[in-house]
């Protein structure tokens, strides 16, 4: 098990950090550039209707450490979650899911959105579960390599499958085997988040572009394209495009990758690395195409008419925000039922409908047809087959990776 030591956070792995607070993946608009209008297109399905299989045996045996479950005496269970990250209905009440497992199952949810960093939130609960003390929480929501990190410190539970059938049944091919938690022993997504070429068409006058490669390489282009400060992202893209899969890349293949970027960055084909505030660029064409969440090019495709996107033939990035239950939760059991609830089609449809992410439950796509026709034929919100067989995940990182790549992409981008 790994052992918990903060000096292992260099000023690289810092920096990254505040980087994703300030204008990454943590500042993304699922919290701020929700909800244009109650049909409009900003809304997020599943992955398509495949048939669920079963997921395999977990790669781990170890759990963490349980406290006396209190679930049957106590019918609450304590949720922390990110900001605008739950579900609004038409006329502006909130969290309508939430009350309606609470008049379903009787147990009260106490839902705090008090997660606005992935480390900050780190940093709040560290000395209580380094320490073996609850945190006051049942569940949290936590980016994946975030989530990997608290598996590895042996500070969440193992999930007991009987309580979460819905789960089991119903996730996404897609999510079921990250290497960090395989088969999904103790998490289960809560959204996805996916990594696309966005492009203007009329800052593009006629320029095709289709791959990361074009990004660098096409001389039109110059000083107006952009990539992502958040480095799994950018990383991961270009070395798809290289012909490797982030999920098994070795050093070389990531130095390989960074002198790339770098060649663009002194050539000046790229003007700059953005977080999320990109959206400014290519909606104005400062930006004649960009690496984009797609969560963000629904909402712009859906204001602007030139805002379009690719998926590259190479593929492209998908990573997660996960549930997990902390060591000495309360009411574990209780916190398995809220979860399986969100993987029931009907509340991951209500749910899809207001965030404008990827949802990690399959046979969503009739449930949001009922609530949006629109959104559930969205390329973007329902990937077909096609585009899930490209989507990829950047593999895991040890903490000397970490901060050796961290410092590397620090470098290139001037972080």
């Amino acid at each position: 098990m790994e052992q918990y030591e903060p000096d292992r956070l260099s000023p690289a792995r810092a920096a990254a950090m505040r980087r994703s607070f300030t204008s990454g993946r943590a500042a993304l608009t699922r919290r701020s550039l929700l909800r244009a209008s109650a049909g409009g297109a900003l809304a997020v399905g599943g992955l398509g209707t495949l048939s669920a299989c079963g997921i395999p045996p977990a790669g781990k045996t170890e759990g963490g450490v349980s406290s006396d479950d209190r679930s049957k005496e106590e019918k609450a269970v304590s949720f922390s979650n990110w900001t605008e990250y739950m579900d609004v209905d038409e006329s502006g009440r909130r969290h309508p899911t939430l009350e309606a497992f609470t008049k379903r199952t009787g147990i009260k949810v106490k839902y705090t959105e008090d997660i606005n960093d992935n480390s900050e939130f780190f940093g709040k609960i560290q000395p209580q579960l380094s320490a073996g003390q609850e945190t006051g929480r049942d569940v949290v929501v936590l980016t994946d390599w975030l989530a990997a990190r608290l598996i590895r410190l042996g500070w969440v539970q193992k999930l007991d499958p009987a309580n979460l059938p819905h789960a089991f049944a119903n996730l996404s091919p897609q999510f079921r085997n990250p290497d960090w938690d395989p088969g999904r022993a103790y998490s289960y997504p809560w959204q996805g988040i996916s990594t696309v070429i966005a492009y203007n068409k009329k800052a593009l006058d006629g320029v095709e572009v289709k791959t990361v490669s074009d990004l660098l390489d096409i001389p039109e282009l110059k000083g107006r394209v952009g990539f992502l400060t958040e480095m799994r992202d950018t990383v991961g893209m270009v070395l798809l495009d290289m012909g490797k899969d982030p999920a098994r890349f070795s050093d070389d293949d990531y130095d390989a990758a960074i002198a790339r970027l770098q060649k663009g960055v002194d050539n000046g084909q790229i003007r700059r690395f953005t977080g999320n505030d990109y959206t400014a660029d290519i909606s104005k064409g400062d930006f004649a195409a960009c690496l984009a969440w797609a969560g963000d090019v629904v909402q712009l495709k859906a204001d602007n008419p030139d805002v379009d996107f690719v998926i590259p033939d190479s593929g492209y990035i998908t990573s997660s925000d996960n549930m997990l239950v902390p060591n000495k939760a309360r009411h574990k059991t209780n916190a398995e039922r809220l979860m399986d609830y969100y993987y029931e089609p009907g509340p991951a449809a209500q749910l899809a409908a207001y965030i404008n992410f990827v949802c990690p439950v399959d046979g969503v796509k009739d449930e949001l047809a009922k609530i949006d026709e629109d959104a559930a034929n969205n390329p973007l919100i329902i990937p077909d087959q096609a585009m899930q067989d490209r989507s990829r995940a950047f593999r895991s990182l040890s903490p000397k990776e970490e901060t050796a790549y961290e410092e590397k992409f620090a470098k290139l981008t001037g972080a």
